[in-house]
């Protein structure tokens, strides 16, 4: 788990302004957040830029940090909010803060599934799969493509996502709802394409 990384690092020794301990910091969360950015933004330079940016904002902010929140979701929050600004550039309209009053009773389920049972182990974890994985999240509206990262590949719990976003849990639990459906349809159709061409050419 990715909050295992933060134990042995000191938020006082963060808030007096140890240069050693930020490094430590740097470390344990620079792979985690350049991940996020990568999955946010789908560019390699993006990413770089969300990683950089993160940590000076943090190292700005520390003395001021309150710890009413975990060190792990002010970084987070940081992240989103740089990956944010860099997505506004080109469109101005992105926002994560998508309150369309939308629940469970509102959500359109998928219309094709296809049965991922027959498949080999190897193919749902080959490249290609995270690729069309990969694809899939980024066909995603924002908001809900951040609280999928969050919380089903950086791992956060639901209180730490809400946090993270400002959104409540019930709201952060729907629009994962909404983004796991929607990623099995859209894989459901890739994984439907390659099924009939292997039925074919056997």
């Amino acid at each position: 788990m990715v909050e295992n990384l933060i134990q042995n690092i000191s938020i006082d020794m963060l808030r007096s302004g140890d240069r050693a301990e930020f490094a430590r910091l740097v470390d344990a969360y620079s792979a985690p957040i350049y991940r996020l950015g990568l999955r946010m933004l789908g560019t390699e330079q993006d990413a770089e830029d969300v990683l950089q940016n993160t940590f000076l904002s943090a190292l700005t902010h520390l003395s001021s940090f309150e710890g009413r929140s975990s060190v792990l979701t002010w970084l987070y929050r940081i992240a989103v909010n740089e990956a944010l600004m860099i997505l506004r550039r080109g469109r101005p309209e992105v926002s994560i803060d998508d309150t369309d009053a939308k629940d469970e009773n509102d959500i359109i389920h998928p219309t094709q599934f296809v049965d991922w049972v027959a498949l080999p182990e190897d193919e749902l974890l080959s490249d290609e799969g995270r690729q069309a994985l990969d694809k899939a999240i980024q066909k995603l509206p924002e908001n809900l493509r951040t609280v999928f990262l969050l919380r089903d590949i950086q791992e956060l719990s639901i209180k730490d996502t809400a946090e993270t976003l400002g959104i409540s849990e019930s709201n952060v639990k729907v629009r994962l709802l909404r983004a796991r459906l929607s990623l099995r349809e859209q894989l459901s159709y890739y994984y439907g394409e390659r099924m009939n061409k292997e039925k074919s050419n056997g």
